[in-house]
Formats: C-alpha cells, structure tokens, sequence
C-alpha cells in the first residue's frame, strides 16, 4: 500500500510529519477497510468520532477526508489514538485501536533505527494493519440522528441569550437552556469585586 500521497496532506497541514500522523492515517484506511469503503465516501456517509486530536486527528482527516468543519469528524478527547468509524447508512459502528505493544512491535521492524521516534515513524509505514490495530464492533450509547443532528435549528438561551445550533439545548424546568447554563460547563465566570469596594476594604 502506497500511502505518500496520505502522508503528503498531512504533513502539509501540519507542518511537519511524526509518527501519530502516519498512525492516524494508517488507523483511519483501515477503518473504512473494515467498513468496506474503498475510498472515502460522498454525502457524508462516514462519521468518525477521533479520541484525541492533534497530530492523529491530522493523519485520520488526510486518509478520510472526514473534518470538523464538515461535521464528519468529532472529537471526544479520552487521550487516545483510537476512533470510532461510523457508516451512517447502515449504522454500523466499529472502533479501532493500536495493539497494546504497538511501540514495541515497529521497533522489531526496524531493527537497523536505534532512535524510537524515527523506528516508529519507518514501521508504521510497512507493518500488517493485523499487526497494528484491534478492530471492535460496538453499539453507540446515542443514536446517529442524536449525534449528527440538524444544521440550520436555531433556538436561544432562556438564560444567556446566546444563540444554540444543532440541536445541542436542554430543557430544564420548562426552560431552554445552553450547556453552560445548564450546569453541563467547561468553565466559569470568575467573580469581580468592583473597584470602588476594594478601595473601601483597604481603608478598613
């Protein structure tokens, strides 16, 4: 299998080339291999959920033409090179992993680089994908419709008032709610003491 051309994209859009990217093309070939697409497929039929992004994400968009801005690629950030491959026609899901020793097996395969970086970066260009990568059948914990859902839905926050896309409100006590608002939030608002009260403390 020749896969510069794969590598190519990615290391242009990366700015560089190193072992995950050439992993996350790898990973992503063989998951539309095992879905039986032989190339990427047109209308959005492949969903792929990456757990982790950077330089593996990088490589899966290259060998998938799957992307965010598209909406068929996602991420759920569990800090693994792994993803889940979708055929959203048929609601087939599998995922697919590196083997546990994979480190250790590309150095068997390049015996002659005592760098590791660069042995892992030479062996996974040649290795086995059955030497590379488990492959299991799952079932999603939400449905397809549920994760995809429908651009263009609009609704506002009955709290913040900002603007919520694609279906991703709550409904909580007979409100419309944003994540944030709804209690489901990365962040917080820190609180400010205005000026004026903390001249006030400092002359007491």
């Amino acid at each position: 299998m020749n896969i510069q051309h794969f590598l190519d994209i990615s290391s242009r859009n990366h700015s560089h080339l190193c072992p995950r990217q050439i992993l996350g093309v790898r990973l992503g070939l063989a998951g539309m291999n095992a879905l039986g697409l032989e190339k990427p497929p047109d209308k959005k039929q492949l969903l792929i959920i990456t757990e982790t992004d950077g330089c593996f994400a990088d490589g899966l968009s290259a060998a998938t033409n799957c992307i965010i801005g598209h909406r068929t690629l996602r991420v759920e950030d569990y800090g693994k090179t792994a993803a889940v491959f979708v055929d959203v026609n048929t609601g087939r899901a599998l995922r697919i992993a590196p083997v546990l020793d994979i480190r250790r097996r590309a150095y068997l395969y390049a015996l002659d680089e005592t760098r590791h970086y660069f042995a892992q970066m030479q062996a996974y260009q040649t290795m086995r994908d059955e030497e590379m990568f488990t492959i299991t059948e799952i079932q999603l914990t939400a449905s397809i419709e549920d994760i995809v859902s429908h651009p263009g839905i609009r609704v506002d926050c009955d709290v913040c008032g900002e603007e919520i896309m694609n279906e991703r409100e709550v409904k909580q006590n007979g409100l419309t709610l944003c994540r944030a608002c709804a209690g489901d939030s990365y962040y917080h608002t820190p609180v400010c003491i205005p000026s004026h009260e903390m001249e006030l403390d400092t002359v007491e």
